[in-house]
């Protein structure tokens, strides 16, 4: 293996994995780990729907346990890898991984007991139950928010130890990620405006126009490292790496772009 992370040594992706587990610090472990238990349980309430049936979309659908279970789980092993390449020392690495470790787990875990109780999650203030999970998820929002730009604001401190072409990956990815942070935000608070001047069905009307936006945001944080972690087992040249990571990163960005200009455009006109 380079003495560079991000700069593997040409070899299979099986390998590259298992590389990833091995050197594996214990607090991202035990992220990966509990990220597979919330994809397992995403997959386990797909098979729910497909045993109890009833609508797919609409506030009230086992789709909420689906899509936020795979959603939580992958970005929970997401973060964890990534953030394995930003500089930042060991115990603040523990702590901000460990809280978001911890509300990824809660949020999953209102939005399913929700899903069980056949009611709205999100902007539901029907009774006392709903309206404490209703500001639970919203308080577990603002933590989220505040451990990912702790990690986006530490991926732009200098770190020779990680590869060029990693390192750009992870920035880029970062930035897309609080444009993420901000279209959810944006989603959250023109739906609590709604449901407080009495319009409830159309706070989910409203809030579902950012959606294209807020999803092409938040998986640059997956699909950008990943490329550049896939070309380092290659054994290109590390300057040809970047160029990849770079001309990837500027067509990502158009893409999204264009989302989020529909998006924002479908958001004012809602």
């Amino acid at each position: 293996m380079s003495d560079v992370r991000g700069g593997l040594a040409p070899g299979t992706v099986l390998g590259g994995v298992l590389r990833i587990w091995t050197g594996a610090r214990r607090v991202e472990r035990v992220a990966y780990a509990v990220g597979g238990l919330l994809l397992l349980s995403g997959v386990f309430h797909l098979g729910v729907f497909a045993v109890d049936g009833g609508p797919w979309e609409g506030p009230v659908s086992w789709r909420k346990a689906v899509t936020f279970g795979l959603s939580f789980g992958l970005t929970l092993i997401t973060i964890a890898w990534v953030g394995s390449y930003v500089p930042l020392r060991d115990r603040t690495r523990s702590i901000v991984l460990g809280v978001f470790t911890a509300d990824c787990v809660a949020e999953v875990a209102l939005i399913t007991t929700q899903a069980w109780r056949r009611v709205p999650s999100h902007f539901n203030m029907e009774t006392a139950l709903d309206t404490t999970i209703s500001r639970g998820l919203a308080a577990g929002g603002g933590i989220l928010i505040a451990t990912l730009v702790t990690l986006a604001i530490a991926s732009f401190r200098e770190n020779p130890e990680v590869a060029p072409s990693m390192r750009l990956a992870v920035r880029v990815g970062f930035v897309a990620l609080m444009l993420a942070l901000a279209s959810g935000a944006a989603m959250i608070a023109r739906g609590v405006v709604e449901v407080q001047t009495g319009h409830q069905q159309l706070a989910y009307h409203v809030a579902g126009a950012l959606k294209p936006a807020h999803a092409v945001t938040m998986h640059a944080i997956l699909v950008l490292p990943a490329l550049a972690w896939a070309l380092a087992l290659t054994g290109l040249p590390e300057a040809r790496r970047t160029r990849i990571v770079a001309i990837a990163s500027w067509i990502y960005a158009a893409a999204a772009g264009i989302v989020i200009a529909v998006s924002v455009v479908d958001f004012a006109t809602a």
